[in-house]
């Protein structure tokens, strides 16, 4: 069959972005590898997909799926490039729009410098809705975080577990730059104590405002950004001690701001950030 797409990005997170809307969509994840292969496809980090709500009060469902062709439950960079994409394609004129997602709902917003303000929900940390097994380990208190002990190539890894809607784990080091990211990276994705898997986040404290950050992404590697897990990593930190919002976050792919109230029970994190287009097309997928 042949499908139009539109490529876009986000700090560098790349995406192909379909339009469901007006048409039916429905790629097997056979054709999602395909399509997001870099070689014989298009080649993006996660494919989203347009389509009408099947819930009230909301004006799109929003769809994402892995260049693994998994389906996953939300994507902070993706969100942005979403609102671009429905408003640059006429399906609405709202600078505002609120977004079905696998878990709940979110509220996007085009701001007047062009970036994307991002309603990303208020984090989760009891281990059990990550979810994180902590059945035979001892936590210990760090602030109001937990740091959970977990066992990475034989040595003892100290994280905060956090969902953004998806699960997220969160270490910091001295140094993201040289730290063996493609090494821990796979191993913690696919950790045991994780039983849905995991995105692992690798954080640089920089200042009390500004951190460095890597990600190794669930189904998908390591990715020049990630919303999430910018979010993620920012509650973690705050809860420690260790940042004060709002906080600059320094990605491989671009910047993104996080602010988040923390002392309001439920407040949800903002994300701030780009989005663009880098080209449209048709390619012709097996069936």
């Amino acid at each position: 069959m042949k499908l139009k797409f539109t490529k876009m990005h986000g700090a560098g997170n790349d995406f192909v972005v379909l339009d469901g809307y007006t048409q039916p969509v429905n790629l097997t994840p056979v054709q999602a590898r395909a399509l997001a292969d870099r070689h014989f496809g298009v080649g993006a980090d996660q494919l989203l997909l347009v389509e009408k709500p099947t819930m009230e009060g909301v004006d799109f469902r929003y769809r994402i799926f892995n260049c693994d062709g998994g389906e996953v439950e939300h994507c902070g960079n993706g969100a942005r490039c979403f609102v671009k994409f429905v408003r640059d394609r006429g399906l609405t004129d709202k600078r505002s729009v609120r977004v079905q997602v696998q878990n709940g709902t979110i509220l996007l917003t085009m701001q007047e410098n062009g970036e994307v303000l991002v309603d990303m929900g208020a984090p989760v940390f009891e281990p059990e809705r990550v979810p994180f097994a902590t059945k035979g380990i001892e936590g210990r208190r760090e602030g109001a975080d937990t740091l959970w002990p977990l066992e990475v190539n034989g040595a003892t890894r100290w994280i905060s577990v956090v969902s953004m809607g998806n699960p997220h784990a969160v270490q910091v080091v001295d140094d993201v730059e040289d730290f063996p990211v493609l090494v821990e990276g796979p191993v913690i994705e696919r950790h045991a104590r994780f039983p849905q898997r995991v995105n692992a986040g690798f954080m640089q404290i920089v200042g009390r405002s500004e951190v460095k950050l890597r990600v190794y992404e669930r189904g998908a590697g390591e990715t020049l950004a990630c919303g999430t897990g910018a979010c993620a990593a920012v509650a973690a930190g705050i809860r420690r001690g260790l940042l004060d919002a709002p906080v600059l976050v320094h990605t491989h792919g671009g910047k993104l701001t996080i602010t988040w109230d923390s002392t309001q029970h439920g407040a949800p994190l903002l994300m701030a950030g780009p989005a663009a287009t880098v080209f449209e097309g048709e390619i012709e997928l097996a069936d």
